[in-house]
């Protein structure tokens, strides 16, 4: 009852973001909702998925499309060594930049996006990644600095012939949307089952 009351007095004012955070623990995608009605980000899209820990750090710089997830990784707005240099030289310099996300993009765990760089439509960031340039329409970067190590479709086609041959396949074609409550306890007892050889007894549900 609490957290219903912390969450409808969060998404009504906007006020008390991080007891709000710290209490209700919300989702990715109810985060994301809460940063679009409160946050300062230029714009965010719909159906889009981010938890507090990822570190955006000029929001007010950063568009994100319909459909985009960004894990706990960074993305950069500025370059934090201009404060340092304008006072050892006596200049007055700045260097700032949108981060502009199209539609349909993941960006994977730990990646860092620096300043005016534009990804996809249809991309994929991946882990580590370090992203200094625009990614182009349906590629896949990985490294440091990032480059292209494939195509989205690729993938895409590579992962349906994949999934079709995984024991909880018709689990998977039943589910509703990319997750469902009610199949999951029986998706993973399948899945600890094919990579431990057993069932798990303290398995989270």
């Amino acid at each position: 009852m609490i957290k219903k009351v912390i969450r409808w007095f969060a998404f009504k004012t906007g006020k008390f973001k991080s007891i709000y955070i710290k209490f209700c623990n919300p989702s990715g995608s109810e985060y994301a909702e809460f940063e679009k009605k409160w946050g300062c980000f230029y714009s965010i899209g719909l159906n889009c998925t981010f938890w507090p820990y990822t570190n955006i750090t000029n929001p007010e710089y950063t568009k994100l499309g319909n459909n985009v997830m960004l894990t706990a990784c960074t993305i950069l707005g500025h370059d934090g060594s201009i404060a340092v240099l304008n006072e050892a030289y006596g200049k007055k310099l700045d260097k700032v930049g949108k981060v502009d996300i199209k539609d349909n993009v993941f960006i994977g765990h730990g990646a860092i996006i620096l300043p005016d760089v534009t990804i996809g439509p249809n991309a994929i960031v991946a882990a580590g990644a370090v992203v200094n340039k625009n990614v182009a329409e349906g590629s896949i970067v990985g490294g440091v600095p990032a480059k292209e190590i494939g195509k989205v479709e690729d993938l895409v086609q590579r992962l349906e012939e994949q999934t079709k041959l995984l024991p909880w396949a018709e689990l998977i074609n039943n589910r509703e949307g990319a997750f469902d409550s009610k199949l999951e306890p029986a998706l993973k007892k399948m899945r600890v089952k094919s990579f431990f050889g057993g069932e798990e007894k303290n398995l989270r549900k």
